[in-house]
């Protein structure tokens, strides 16, 4: 059976290209042209320089590189290159040994006036014609030395100015070298004797660094070249200039990225804003149409279905770019809307392509993506049927949950944001409580508007004050005993194979409301009195019997019963033979024709008598539990009919009716398997067995004794 259902749903006819091409084009070109929004943006006509007459705001999330901060970084980085001169060690080394030796050759007669055996006046009259150009304080110093003093201080000023030239001395920084070079001597020498070396080598010392104007210009633009181009990322809604203010090239870059100078529509967003609408809009109707073909053929759920896409999709557009807000969406009632009304599996897929639209529309966000997605999922999980309104309140519970991990995590992974965590977790809750109170409110009114039967309907189907069921009570009480029975072993099979067990039950409910018209024609209804069938023929009381169906149908539609409910009244018979009376008009057509029963000619001859009269028009079960309510009528009657109604009675009867519904072919169009039927019949056993276990005997003794109680006025129990 589930075989056979999986080759019809691969065989993709041309009325579902048809389908598929009409529903893709109009749900693609909706969803591009919501997502299409921001590619042409309004324009103004300003210039560096001017005063904004109002504030220009981004149109859309995006980031480009700006040539005009990537001009100032590398303008900055030229700035910060310092001059570059052409020292050398080696011509520090070569320039100091030159001037080591030009210092030898000067302080040359100051020697020769030491080494000289002569009186104090000789040597200074000597020492005063020494050095040329020397200052009165320096010739004082000079003159005053003996020696030895003078032997320490030439090899210190010697050494100075050897090491001071080997040493970068800028042309630039020249002066201020020479005078420094007092600074360099030993603390052993006084300060007349400092000044006195700082006036002698001053002259000597020379530059050995020049500025090199070609060098400083290749390190500017090296350095230029490796500041790489400047990104800059604009939100949706940012402020690019405030009005008032005086715009700056900046800001006119920017205004041109986004095309707000001159507005042209951005064709390659658009393409990209199609192509993600087609990719999502083709896996979702290939999805209804692999998975869920009962809904591909059904306006009413498509239409459901993608009118709560669209409505996410423009809820996040119109917020998107906003940092906190799109948190606050109450995104994932429609997951819980589409799980109510139609089921789990769908509204998992829509949710999941939610949520690679609000990753999209924020900026390539994961964060955001898995925010919409598993939030959705966590109430998707948790709403079950939405049969009862703590349903939804755990799923509002569990979304809030699951939201604020999400937030919680990539928090840790990225900014460690407190305050920016605390709005989340507020928007979490927000989003979810409004997610619950969303569905609560609207998934009643959109079941009426799409012909969607909610749980909240069954219910009210389900309660004995209503009109159909009061009339099947007074009218017709054999039916309706029977119909509650049937509900009860409905219920309890659903349940036992995953079916809908509210469904189920009300579907049995109404199953035979048709009989209303025709009361004493069910044996049920005839309270002994004498059976209408006994007075027709074959024919006649499988026509009768037939009629109950179409009428029943009328009636539902008279009382305004669901559609979802009406479908199961012809199907809870299907094509099934109406063996009693086929048997019947078998056994007539033997004794018309004067042949003796159990003969190979009687065999032929009620072989020949033909079927189709005898079987209802269907069509066969289409869902599981339309099969189960076609297996719960058929045993409630047949086990009602049993004179003994033991274990083993009520099994070979159960086994007996669902292995002739079997055989007949009667589950072939729903998805119904051979482990669900032996779970069914186990179910219908035990149902069987609570409704007709044995009672305890009492003696005869003992019935008297209760009934002299009774009349005294004791009370019994038993």
């Amino acid at each position: 059976m589930l075989a056979q259902r999986m080759r019809q749903a691969a065989a993709f006819t041309r009325r579902d290209a048809v389908r598929l091409s009409i529903a893709a084009i109009l749900l693609v070109a909706a969803v591009a042209a919501i997502l299409s929004g921001d590619i042409l943006a309004p324009g103004t006509s300003v210039k560096v320089g001017d005063v904004a007459p109002a504030s220009i705001r981004a149109p859309r999330t995006a980031e480009f590189v700006s040539q005009t901060a990537t001009d100032a970084a590398r303008a900055a980085a030229r700035q910060n290159v310092p001059p570059q001169y052409d020292y050398t060690t080696s011509r520090a080394a070569t320039l100091a040994a030159q001037q080591t030796a030009a210092f030898d050759q000067l302080v040359a007669p100051v020697d020769a006036a030491f080494d000289a055996v002569l009186s104090d006046a000789a040597r200074k009259a000597a020492l005063s014609g020494a050095l040329s150009g020397l200052s009165k304080s320096g010739l004082t110093t000079l003159q005053g030395l003996e020696r030895t003093a003078w032997v320490g201080l030439r090899s210190e000023m010697r050494n100075t100015l050897g090491s001071a030239e080997q040493r970068e001395v800028r042309d630039t920084a020249l002066d201020e070298t020479r005078t420094s070079l007092p600074l360099l001597l030993g603390a052993s020498f006084t300060p007349d004797q400092r000044a006195f070396a700082g006036e002698v080598l001053a002259p000597l010392l020379l530059a050995n660094s020049t500025y090199d104007a070609a060098a400083t210009l290749a390190a500017q633009d090296a350095a230029a070249a490796a500041v790489q181009p400047v990104s800059m990322t604009v939100k949706q809604g940012e402020v690019i200039v405030d009005a008032g203010h005086r715009i700056t090239s900046a800001d006119v870059e920017e205004m041109a990225f986004f095309g707000l100078l001159n507005p042209t529509p951005d064709f390659a967003r658009l393409g990209g804003w199609l192509l993600l609408s087609a990719l999502l809009v083709g896996l979702l109707l290939a999805w209804i149409w692999r998975f869920r073909p009962e809904y591909w053929h059904r306006d009413n759920a498509l239409v459901l279905v993608a009118l709560l896409f669209l409505a996410a999709t423009l809820a996040l557009r119109l917020t998107a770019g906003r940092s906190i807000l799109p948190f606050f969406l109450p995104l994932s009632a429609a997951g819980l809307l589409v799980t109510v009304l139609l089921d789990s599996g769908t509204a998992i897929v829509l949710m999941a392509m939610v949520g690679v639209i609000a990753g999209a529309v924020s900026g390539s966000s994961v964060e955001f993506g898995a925010y919409v997605f598993l939030g959705g999922l966590a109430g998707i999980v948790t709403v079950r049927r939405g049969d009862r309104l703590q349903h939804f309140v755990q799923a509002g519970l569990a979304m809030f949950v699951v939201n604020a991990a999400v937030v919680a995590i990539f928090t840790l992974l990225g900014e460690r944001d407190l305050t920016g965590v605390l709005q989340l977790w507020a928007g979490s809750a927000v989003a979810a409580g409004g997610s619950a109170v969303v569905a609560v409110g609207t998934f009643a009114a959109l079941g009426n508007l799409f012909g969607i039967t909610t749980s909240f309907q069954l219910l009210e189907l389900a309660n004995p004050s209503q009109p159909l069921l009061r009339r099947l009570l007074l009218e017709t009480p054999g039916t309706y005993h029977h119909s509650l029975m049937v509900g009860n072993l409905a219920e309890r099979a659903a349940e036992a194979i995953g079916a809908d067990p509210l469904l189920s039950r009300v579907a049995a409910y109404y199953h035979d409301i048709g009989k209303l018209n025709d009361p004493a024609a069910f044996i049920e209804n005839q309270a002994g009195e004498d059976n209408v069938h006994d007075l027709l023929s074959p024919e006649e009381s499988a026509a009768i019997v037939k009629r109950h169906v179409a009428s029943g149908i009328d009636l539902a539609y008279a009382y305004n019963v669901p559609k979802a409910i009406i479908a199961f009244i012809p199907q809870h018979h299907g094509t099934a033979l109406m063996s009693y009376f086929y048997a019947k008009a078998q056994d007539e057509a033997v004794a018309s024709a004067g042949v003796r029963p159990g003969t190979p000619e009687a065999a032929a001859i009620a072989a020949a008598v033909p079927q189709g009269r005898f079987r209802h028009a269907g069509p066969k079960p289409q869902s599981r539990e339309a099969a189960i309510l076609m297996l719960s009528d058929g045993v409630e009657a047949s086990v009602r009919s049993l004179s003994s109604r033991d274990e083993v009675a009520i099994r070979a009867m159960v086994g007996q009716i669902v292995r002739e519904r079997l055989e007949d072919g009667q589950f072939d169009e729903c998805d119904l398997t051979l482990r669900d039927l032996e779970q069914i019949r186990e179910a219908f056993v035990a149902q069987f067995l609570g409704m007709y276990h044995q009672r305890v005997e009492y003696p005869q003794n003992k019935i008297v004794e209760l009934e002299s109680r009774r009349s005294a006025g004791g009370g019994t129990s038993a």
